[in-house]
């Protein structure tokens, strides 16, 4: 039964897909008598299968050496493409977050889109997305790898334009689209170097070579910069991080998954080449700069944001810039813990404001308030959310932050400081987000906000109980340290941190009439972390103004010098040509005059260049 379950396990990533397909005829329009639901149930179907499948094989690898499964592709002339998969607990593990958070994300979608005309169309995508993230986790080819992520991207941008009608959502799918696309082109590159230099695009095989190569600074620098260039742009990290920001004009369903699994999958795959990153002093280093800027970056900018999608996106990419330092510092361990934990709690507090948005039909911080009364189950869930994430014991997030501040205590102590800032600074957004969501006296778009139908709760109160679960999880997967063996000192920082975090939150004048404050200062600090330190501004007055003028000029050069060259010749050609039916005749001793004229013509010059 077991080899049975590793030889299917190709399957799993296939099911989702397959799910894709079945919702088609309802999602192009080619069935419409019986409305988009059984889309979205079949779909659904798909994603329960690919769950209990995938459980079932998770208990077949537990405890077990990874074993590997080739599926050949393309074999001509010593040419072996083949893609190649990976089954051990990490990966299956990792593939069961995907399914299992895609399957509570398509239930709380149909409460969420329940009226919307395209649900079947929101369905397919859900299910090429669940796909393309599930062959990521299984993958232990860099090849197959690549192709997912290019999935990945084309999912994330037909998700994020859903509602294509707005030119908003066109623009920032755009965007999404174009960013991404940049770090996959860096990526591609150190792709081609790497089948290049170590003949094989299998994980298993790229480690081996990266034991016994000696590449040149320069080489081994170059491929680690455009490796770390595709998670760079998927974990949503400086200076690629703009479009997280953006895409979250897409359906909340579609951004509970991405803000917990969809970035996830990019740092999955930078801690997958870690072994080869580590090759490169300058890449390890670029991984901790950038990682670190974009930590401490996103946790101030979402102090300032008032969209609340937005407030909690910044964080995400917070997160992940800790995972980042945990890569290029080598400290894996931490990353993959802080990645589950973020996963669970991450997921559980998109669903609480995606809750509030479709019950006040609002985003906006400063139009909402006295919600705790009248959403409990919301409530509950954002308060059990933002525990979870940020450093209070004993749940997942303040285990995973503990690996971090143990692994760095003594090796890197300023890296331990920058934990303890990611994660006060974060607490400190989250208290702020919930005073101004659930305290204080009720708005005029939060005066009648009756809770969730069960299609959303369900989810919610599901995650609520994994969220609170996590530690036991973690226990059980023996990847919590003995209670003797805990550095005290590293805990009591920590929960001092969040607990200064969320003191210093609920301190806080928060007055729903300022816009803006009135003090200058405080004015130009408030407007430079809510547009994002103006790196968008930046980008417009640097990259976009290069590229911009290259491409006019390119243009104004081949419309009037190359259009104009090939006209002059077409324009001599004729000019020519209606000159010279002129002196057509008719008469032969013509013709044999200006012959003869020619040639003697053509004699005298030759004779004069003789002498």
């Amino acid at each position: 039964m077991h080899q049975f379950l590793i030889d299917t396990s190709w399957w799993v990533p296939c099911y989702g897909l397959l799910g894709a397909i079945l919702t088609l005829p309802w999602a192009v329009g080619l069935i419409r008598t019986t409305g988009p639901r059984p889309a979205a149930y079949l779909n659904f179907l798909t994603t329960a299968i690919a769950l209990v499948h995938g459980l079932l094989l998770f208990n077949a690898v537990w405890g077990q050496p990874p074993q590997y499964l080739h599926i050949h592709w393309l074999q001509a002339s010593g040419l072996d493409l083949s893609f190649a998969l990976e089954l051990s607990a990490i990966s299956v593990g990792a593939m069961e977050v995907i399914t299992g958070l895609s399957a509570l994300a398509q239930i709380y979608a149909l409460g969420y889109l329940d009226k919307d005309w395209a649900l079947a169309r929101f369905f397919a995508l859900m299910g090429f997305f669940e796909a393309a993230m599930s062959g990521i986790a299984l993958s232990d080819s860099l090849l197959l790898t690549y192709c997912l992520l290019e999935l990945l991207t084309l999912s994330t941008y037909l998700l994020v334009g859903f509602w294509y009608a707005q030119p908003l959502v066109v623009t920032a799918a755009r965007d999404a689209f174009l960013t991404k696309r940049v770090g996959d082109i860096l990526l591609l590159m150190g792709v081609v170097a790497l089948a290049t230099y170590s003949g094989s695009l299998n994980f298993s095989d790229l480690y081996e070579w990266a034991e016994k190569a000696h590449p040149t600074p320069l080489v081994a620098a170059l491929i680690g910069l455009s490796l770390i260039a595709g998670p760079i742009g998927k974990c949503a990290q400086f200076p690629l991080h703009l479009w997280l920001d953006e895409a979250m004009e897409g359906p909340n369903p579609a951004s509970i998954l991405r803000n917990s699994v969809v970035v996830g999958c990019g740092a999955f795959v930078l801690i997958k080449l870690q072994p080869i990153i580590v090759l490169s002093p300058v890449a390890s280093a670029t991984l901790i700069a950038l990682g670190t800027m974009t930590a401490i970056g996103a946790s101030l900018v979402s102090l300032a944001q008032i969209d609340i999608k937005r407030a909690l996106s910044h964080s995400t990419s917070a997160y992940l810039g800790l995972v980042f330092i945990a890569v290029g510092v080598g400290w894996t361990d931490f990353a993959f813990i802080l990645l589950f934990a973020h996963a669970i709690a991450k997921a559980l507090l998109f669903m609480s404001i995606g809750s509030i948005i479709s019950t006040t039909t609002c985003q906006d911080l400063t139009e909402m308030g006295g919600l705790w009364q009248k959403m409990p189950a919301t409530t509950g869930a954002f308060v059990v959310g933002s525990a979870g994430l940020i450093g209070l014991f004993p749940l997942g997030g303040f285990w995973a932050l503990q690996r971090g501040v143990e692994d760095f205590w003594l090796v890197a102590p300023w890296l331990v400081t920058v934990i303890l800032l990611v994660n006060g600074l974060t607490a400190l957004s989250l208290t702020r987000v919930f005073r101004l969501v659930f305290l204080g006296e009720p708005q005029p778009k939060t005066r009648r906000a009756p809770e969730v139908p069960w299609t959303m709760a369900v989810p919610m109160v599901t995650l609520i109980i994994l969220t609170l679960l996590i530690p036991a999880i973690l226990n059980q997967l023996t990847l919590l340290p003995a209670f003797g063996l805990v550095n005290l000192p590293g805990v009591v920082v920590l929960v001092s941190s969040g607990l200064a975090g969320c003191l210093i939150g609920s301190l806080l004048t928060l007055n729903h009439t300022w816009s803006r404050p009135i003090q200058a200062p405080l004015r130009f600090l408030q407007d430079m972390l809510s547009y994002d330190f103006y790196i968008d501004r930046l980008y417009r007055v640097s990259v976009v103004l290069v590229v911009s003028s290259i491409s006019r000029f390119s243009s104004w050069f081949d419309r009037y010098v190359i259009d104009g060259f090939v006209n002059l010749v077409g324009l001599a050609s004729i000019f020519s040509g209606e000159s010279l039916k002129y002196s057509v005749s008719g008469q032969s001793q013509a013709y044999m005059l200006t012959i003869l004229v020619g040639i003697s013509i053509l004699g005298a010059i030759l004779t004069w260049s003789f002498w």
